[in-house]
């Protein structure tokens, strides 16, 4: 093997490694998210602690352009290598202090205060981590390869997740589900420390970019390049591009088909968590290689038609592919929603949103108690308002089951016994309490899992090379990396907060889809007339 060849491979697997790593790091805080909310968010209801631990997640994100632009032009002034080594030392630290925070009921507000901190170092972090290394790779690899070299940067999302998962999956099947619930979650942040560590040790034998080398020799580097990026037109319009046509609906894409279906399978249709990691990870496995072959076709065909394919193929399946999961996932429960359906029965002006980010709003009408015991249950129901009505009702089969309650009426137990009962009516109804493992089709639910990463790959195997290539050297660092981290940050980042939002609000499990559906839409229908093909541009050149 020549000696270009393994420096290459190197520059591949020193890049990849860091980037799964922060990956890890991120989804083990998804994964987790139900357990998580139950530690540091214990003040509220169970329907509330889990929308404050989804915003949680989220807010990690918020903070990701911020990094970007702060990482982005320390890399254009100062170099690609030194500034995403730093990034991923400050991500690490701060996943690892995760895992050895107090709880809720050891400190009280102060948790969820310290949890927002370290998601919100995080966030800033990974702002600086991926564009750095897209560029690294970009900017050592040949026109020719730079679609299958840039792409093994795209793999590590997958990789982060199965890494993740698995040892989710691993330390739960060790140290059993009750050990695992109550200090266990702790061991995956931990282990981090490990990871960490061997990222570093790769990136440190990495010498600088020799795109950047030229251009600082020949004195073109950047003395400002924020303002170069935002102030200056043809830069800006370029940005705007990436973040609208191409890069918020990979956001939404990724966290609709890794996210939103552990979700969906857990809290919906009532999956053991333990499976569902099993279902992700097996998934995910098989699926992999599929952004390099992606990125490797982008070579070949352009990146354009290939990234527009899996855009195309996103939208035709939202909606069918998560039917098809609630079916195969408890079939039962399907039968039972479509033979029993659930009306909740509302006096005028009693039901409220119930979306409140700060945490300040008490939801104590009958309407919104019983949403939220629905809610809590995972099933579908509709809101009918009667004017007549002087307490909100539930309706099950056509039939009054029960009223619900109000949460001021000075009876502190009503709302945990409302619950309780409302459990037993669905049951004896015919809604099952939990997804029955002989009815479930692993199969079918392992090939919509791939059909979903088949279309992320489409889309995101050749972006960063489209990405690298749009954006001159002087400003590629802060360019590339703002759009990408408000996309995937903002628009992705937040999907499952206002996913879980939406189906609290209509009753609808499949209502929360929405929102990634017609933010898919709106950048493919951008891509397909603004964005331009950029295979084979010369890295040292301002686009045209």
């Amino acid at each position: 093997m020549s000696d270009n060849k393994k420096k290459m491979r190197l520059i591949i697997a020193a890049s990849t490694a860091g980037t799964a790593f922060e990956g890890y790091d991120y989804f083990i805080f998804g994964a987790l998210a139900t357990i998580l909310s139950t530690k540091f968010f214990a003040g509220v209801d169970e329907g509330t602690a889990f929308i404050f631990a989804l915003l949680t997640f989220a807010v990690g994100f918020v903070t990701r352009p911020l990094g970007a632009i702060v990482f982005g032009r320390l890399g254009d002034r100062l170099g690609r290598k030194q500034v995403f080594l730093v990034a991923i030392a400050l991500m690490g630290g701060a996943t690892v202090a995760i895992g050895l925070l107090p709880t809720y009921a050891q400190i009280g507000v102060f948790a969820p205060a310290l949890l927002v901190f370290c998601r919100m170092v995080q966030g800033f972090a990974l702002g600086g981590e991926y564009g750095g290394a897209i560029i690294y790779v970009a900017e050592h690899s040949s026109a020719k390869r730079r679609g299958f070299n840039t792409a093994w940067i795209q793999t590590t999302g997958a990789i982060g997740l199965i890494s993740a998962l698995s040892v989710i999956l691993v330390t739960r099947k060790i140290m059993g589900e009750d050990a695992f619930q109550d200090w266990g979650w702790r061991i995956p942040f931990l282990l981090s420390f490990l990871l960490l560590v061997a990222s570093i040790w790769l990136r440190l034998k990495l010498s600088e970019s020799p795109v950047f080398e030229e251009m600082k020799a020949r004195g073109g580097a950047s003395r400002a390049p924020v303002r170069d990026s935002f102030l200056v037109w043809r830069n800006l319009k370029i940005i705007l591009l990436a973040l609208f046509g191409l890069v918020m609906a990979t956001g939404v894409m990724f966290y609709s088909g890794q996210f939103f279906v552990q979700f969906f399978l857990e809290r919906i249709s009532k999956v053991p968590p333990a499976t569902v990691n099993m279902l992700i990870v097996s998934s995910a496995v098989i699926s992999a290689p599929l952004f390099v072959l992606f990125g490797a076709l982008s070579d070949k065909v352009g990146r354009k038609p290939v990234m527009l394919g899996g855009m195309a193929l996103m939208l035709v399946l939202y909606f069918p592919a998560f039917h098809v999961l609630a079916n195969a996932a408890n079939p039962a429960l399907v039968k039972a929603e479509e033979a029993s359906p659930i009306v909740v029965v509302a006096p005028p002006g009693d039901c409220s949103v119930q979306f409140d980010p700060m945490g300040r709003a008490e939801y104590t009408s009958s309407c919104d108690i019983a949403k939220q015991a629905l809610g809590a249950a995972g099933v579908n129901y509709t809101v009918r308002i009667d004017e007549a009505a002087l307490i909100t009702s539930i309706e099950i089969k056509g039939t009054q089951a029960l009223n619900s309650v109000l949460g001021d009426d000075g009876a502190p137990n009503k709302k945990d016994e409302f619950k309780v009962e409302l459990r037993q009516a669905l049951y004896a109804a015919g809604y099952p309490a939990s997804a029955d493992p002989d009815e479930i089709n692993y199969p079918v639910i392992i090939l919509v899992i791939v059909l979903f990463i088949t279309s992320i790959a489409a889309l995101s195997g050749p972006q960063a090379a489209a990405l690298a290539e749009l954006f001159p050297a002087h400003i590629r660092y802060t360019a590339l990396s703002f759009p990408y981290h408000v996309g995937l940050g903002w628009f992705g980042g937040f999907m499952p907060a206002i996913a879980f939002a939406i189906i609290a609000k209509t009753g609808n499990t499949f209502s929360g889809l929405w929102y990634p559906f017609i933010i898919t839409l709106v950048a493919l229908l951008i891509s397909l007339v603004f964005l331009p093909e950029t295979r084979g541009r010369a890295l040292d050149a301002a686009p045209d």
